[in-house]
């Protein structure tokens, strides 16, 4: 088996974006290459186009890749529903919601079987694997039955590069540190290290890397520059916090709820590149102001999560701002909390079966939880009491546990290709409801709910920006941006020889 793993001195110091690159440089050459991550801890997820449900890091690295998505490519994905206690995502599956102490103690066994599985897969079908690990190799108190990082390039027998993330600071320490941490074994499989997110002039980093070559006796296969408005979806709260840190300030003022399990916020990120829109998260009643809209997005623990909300006040100024003519839109558990009634029948929700709390009552639905989560590619329209047009169909995909029935006639968002309906569509247009992740990533659809937005302003209606045909485009600039800073044929060299001595 031919590859490489990227690992890290710690969280979010640039793992998914590196392998995203690596994965479209190795295409552009020619190489049939997939990502693979192991185990993810993330509620940011992509489904496959089978239903599956993967971390959503691994689903755009196969983009990249120009291959298709698939539970191979990351197995075990974790979903934290608590502080606590985590959804286990088993081959693209919910299958059991554990602790920490009970993940470690009873799931590792069958983890590691199904780690071995997927790289069996793949060494199969692909001719490199670029694999991701997870924050840092040297967790001592976690090392012993750890699924991500050494263990994985043991069992895959690659070697590991190493990134650190200068941005932050302490990048000398952390490279140092983390190799001293290593077995002896693991720090032999350690062949470079990458410094990520440095800003300014390279050439004053020059005395750096010929010092942590000298101590460490590891090349330093490149020094990558800070990557601004990359446009690659993020996978945890870090990412999403650098991605919002300095809104853009348009005319158009939207509000963005940040609940505290929030879930697939890649929805939003469309919005961030709208010249006249302000996009700003909100955690606290004193933050929201008087914005044009409103969007509350998913969430791993609904009920939980609105909890929050009204602990906070922040469901009196929401309502507030709906009775004073402001637009709100609610994605999945966004679309769940606008309602009636949630009724958790089985527990699934908060672990308390039967459980029954009321909505903020903007759209008359009562949501209930089964046991059985819904995940599927999703292709809509529409729905024809909407008086809505489009010259595109909609795509997006649904990843969620409620069945949410209206307790009167209302107008649905969308018809889906199924011919079942979803969401709600009320006041024409001002709340919407809906079960579609992906929503704003339709560029015909975002046009057109942001003109409404403009109209009752005051301010001319714009044309479409197409988002979407920058897509494959990013990954070309990112892995032409990223290779021109890499020891690229070291790299290769690194990839093939592995192993052969």
């Amino acid at each position: 088996m031919k590859g490489l793993m990227i690992q890290g001195t710690a969280s979010d110091v640039g793992k998914s974006l590196i392998v995203t690159a690596l994965c479209r440089i190795l295409s552009n050459e020619g190489v049939r290459v997939t990502p693979f991550k192991s185990q993810n801890m993330s509620n940011n997820s992509y489904v496959t186009k089978d239903g599956k449900e993967i971390g959503r890091a691994q689903g755009i690295q196969a983009e990249a890749a120009r291959t298709e998505p698939s539970v191979w490519m990351n197995p075990i994905l974790l979903k934290p529903r608590s502080a606590q206690n985590a959804e286990i995502v088993y081959l693209g599956k919910a299958i059991e919601t554990l602790s920490g102490r009970g993940y470690r103690e009873h799931f590792y066994e069958k983890g590691l079987a199904v780690i071995k599985k997927s790289l069996q897969h793949l060494g199969d079908e692909y001719e490199i694997l670029v694999i991701e690990g997870a924050g840092s190799p040297v967790e001592i108190n976690l090392k012993d039955r750890e699924l991500v990082n050494m263990k994985v390039a043991e069992l895959a027998d690659i070697p590991v590069v190493l990134v650190a993330d200068i941005d932050r600071g302490g990048v000398f320490a952390s490279i140092v540190g983390t190799l001293d941490l290593l077995e002896p074994n693991e720090r032999e499989r350690v062949v470079g290290v990458i410094i990520n997110k440095f800003r300014g002039d390279l050439s004053l980093f020059e005395d750096g890397v010929q010092w942590l070559e000298e101590k460490t006796g590891v090349p330093v296969l490149g020094v990558l520059p800070f990557v601004e408005n990359h446009m690659i979806d993020g996978e945890d709260s870090l990412s999403i916090m650098t991605q919002f840190a300095y809104p853009r300030k348009g005319t158009l003022d939207i509000a963005v709820i940040h609940l505290p399990f929030i879930s697939n916020y890649s929805d939003l990120e469309p919005l961030l590149y709208e010249e006249d829109v302000t996009l700003r998260w909100v955690k606290h009643a004193s933050e929201l102001g008087h914005p044009d809209a409103i969007i509350i997005p998913g969430t791993k623990s609904t009920i939980s999560d609105m909890q929050t909300l009204r602990d906070n006040q922040l469901d009196i100024l929401i309502k507030n701002h709906v009775a004073n003519g402001g637009f709100i839109v609610g994605i999945c558990g966004g679309y769940q909390i606008l309602g009636e009634e949630l009724i958790d029948k089985e527990g699934r929700d908060i672990n308390i079966p039967n459980y029954i709390v009321k909505g903020f009552g903007l759209i008359p639905a009562i949501t209930t939880f089964y046991q059985e989560k819904e995940t599927n590619r999703v292709i809509a329209q529409y729905h024809q009491a909407t008086g809505l047009t489009a010259t595109q169909r909609l795509e997006g995909y649904e990843i969620h546990l409620g069945k949410t029935i209206f307790s009167k006639g209302v107008v649905p968002f969308l018809t889906l290709a199924n011919g079942e309906d979803d969401g709600y569509f009320g006041n024409d247009g001002q709340i919407i409801g809906t079960y579609l992740h992906h929503l704003f990533h339709n560029d015909e659809w975002r046009n057109q709910w942001l003109n409404m937005i403009r109209k009752k302003k005051g301010l001319p209606v714009q044309g479409i920006q197409s988002i979407s045909e920058y897509k494959d485009k990013r990954f070309d600039i990112l892995a032409n941006e990223m290779k021109s800073h890499l020891k690229w044929d070291l790299m290769k060299k690194l990839i093939q020889q592995w192993g052969s001595k």
